[in-house]
């Protein structure tokens, strides 16, 4: 039986690659990537030379046909997101059940997530954490995700890219100012940062800024009245 590795890598620091994640690029046959050009860098760096087979969110049923045919043929895949860990918020997920369905083992090999790194630092929330990813980049369908999360008892963990990060921010504020929010920032990479406040303090905050750049990670903490 063939295998199937899901390999976490770095959000940004590659010092921050396993030993395992190493290890099970070098012993693998073929390593599938959300993009091919940023895997080859990351494998360049540790000195891993293996073929490259791109499997995104877009193309991903398709090519773990191509995949499932490699393992049927007696070969051992990787495959890596862009960064983190992948299926939080990344492809991976289709990818895995395709295989274990086609009755090949599927293994995880952990690593780093922007979800874990910000709640690691976000201080207390509440016992229970919400991941949800990416919300709707149209306003009202993403004030009214927000809104029922925001009703709920954990504390909530999204993502956001630069170019929606402030719409998002007003949105929190806009449904409770006071609620406490931690924002990362470019986490582990060198321009990380860490913001946290009230809701409305960490909106102007970014509102002042005239250029954002880098990925967020926000930290929503649990409604106190829920």
């Amino acid at each position: 039986m063939s295998k199937l590795y899901i390999v976490g890598t770095p959000i940004g620091n590659l010092g921050d690659i396993t030993y395992r994640a190493i290890e099970t690029f070098k012993s693998v046959d073929l390593i599938a990537a959300e993009d091919t050009r940023h895997t080859l860098r990351l494998l360049t760096h540790f000195e891993i030379r293996k073929p490259l087979v791109s499997c995104r969110s877009q193309n991903e049923s398709i090519v773990a046909l191509r995949i499932i045919k490699e393992m049927d043929a007696g070969k051992n895949v990787a495959f890596a997101s862009d960064a983190g860990t992948p299926g939080v918020s990344d492809p991976g997920a289709v990818l895995v059940q395709m295989v274990r369905e086609a009755g090949h083992e599927v293994i995880p090999i952990p690593g780093a997530s922007a979800f874990a790194t910000l709640v690691s630092v976000a201080g207390p929330g509440g016992k229970l954490v919400c991941f949800a990813g990416f919300l709707s980049p149209k306003k009202g369908r993403r004030r009214s995700s927000l809104r029922e999360l925001m009703q709920m008892e954990g504390a909530i963990v999204l993502y956001e890219s630069p170019f929606r990060i402030v719409k998002l921010l007003i949105d929190i504020a806009d449904i409770d100012k006071e609620r406490r929010v931690v924002v990362g920032r470019e986490l582990t990479k060198i321009h990380e940062e860490i913001v946290e406040g009230t809701a409305e303090h960490v909106r102007d905050i970014f509102l002042e800024r005239q250029k954002i750049l880098g990925e967020f990670a926000i930290f929503i903490s649990a409604n106190k009245n829920a």
